[in-house]
């Protein structure tokens, strides 16, 4: 199947200085890290991202600081999500000038609106962008699940090319594969070897900040028709994804492991989110030395 946007993406942090502003250098490279490690891939600004603190102008400037520093060598994605459709529109052109290679359409939130209005927003996006769009369904978040007409009206058009799937439906998924030519991207850590086995092209992770290599190879894996070494790749990661995504929030987590690992300069986050405590530092430590995870970025090899 075809892979629009690569195999294996990771949902990038926003890195913040000591004083709490966009730290663009650091991102630029965070983003060199991630493609040296595993990625063909990056989202910038998805929920990891904390986008909804960002202001526009300093999504503008990373987005631009990323595509100069990865984006002859990954797929950068911008996401362009917001419950207002106008403002999606907005950042939607805005991400586009900064030269990414597509665009991250989550289902509008808060506001909750009936089918028809997510699908006439999707088309929206997409008729504005020149690159590939991928729909983002996470009802957990948006309290809207994306129906099956919805996604099957969405895929008629000819830029809408993916979804990510954070459902957790693998059933529901294999009817979307059977039924549209919609590439599926895991996005939810727990479930990569699974949507990977029914079909899904490839993973949007947060625990592949730390586990780039190892998801890769996982890949490479399934692709060789090896499920028994896809398995142990799989299995090998289950203490960082139980550390990173099940504690507390995936970006608070994740940022306090690059810390660990000696990537970022700090766990800072924006409010509401709040940075992690010593005594989730120390838990978040040992769950990556049992996933022999937490090791130096030159000499990771991921296949342990």
């Amino acid at each position: 199947m075809s892979a629009p946007f690569g195999r294996v993406l990771t949902a990038m942090v926003t890195p913040f200085d000591a004083e709490g502003g966009v730290d663009v250098d650091a991102a630029a490279r965070l983003a060199c890290h991630l493609v040296d490690h595993g990625h063909d891939g990056l989202v910038i600004f998805g929920t990891t991202g904390e986008s909804p603190t960002v202001t526009p102008s300093e999504q503008e400037v990373v987005l631009r600081a990323v595509v100069e520093a990865v984006g002859n060598r990954a797929c950068v994605i911008a996401g362009v999500g917001h419950y207002d459709t106008e403002h999606a529109l907005q950042l939607t052109r805005a991400a586009l000038a900064s030269g990414i290679g597509g665009v991250l359409a989550v289902t509008p939130y808060y506001n909750k609106p009936p089918q028809a209005g997510i699908l006439a927003q999707f088309r929206a996006v997409a008729d504005i962008s020149d690159v590939p769009v991928m729909l983002y369904d996470i009802p957990g978040r948006t309290g809207t699940k994306l129906a099956a007409d919805t996604l099957a009206r969405a895929a008629e058009h000819p830029r809408i090319v993916a979804v990510k799937e954070a459902t957790g439906d693998l059933y529901a998924g294999a009817w979307l594969l059977r039924s549209t030519d919609l590439a599926i991207y895991c996005g939810d850590d727990a479930l990569n070897l699974a949507w990977l086995a029914i079909g899904a092209v490839g993973v949007v992770s947060v625990v592949g900040h730390v586990a780039g290599e190892r998801y890769r190879a996982m890949v490479a894996a399934l692709d060789a028709g090896d499920l028994t070494e896809a398995q142990r790749l799989d299995r090998s990661v289950l203490p960082a994804v139980e550390a990173i995504m099940n504690r507390t929030q995936g970006a608070i987590m994740v940022k306090a492991a690059l810390e660990l690992q000696g990537v970022l300069a700090n766990r800072r986050v924006r409010l509401p989110l709040v940075p992690a405590t010593e005594d989730q530092v120390a838990e978040l430590r040992r769950d990556l030395e049992t996933a022999e995870l937490l090791t130096s970025p030159s000499t990771e090899k991921g296949t342990s």
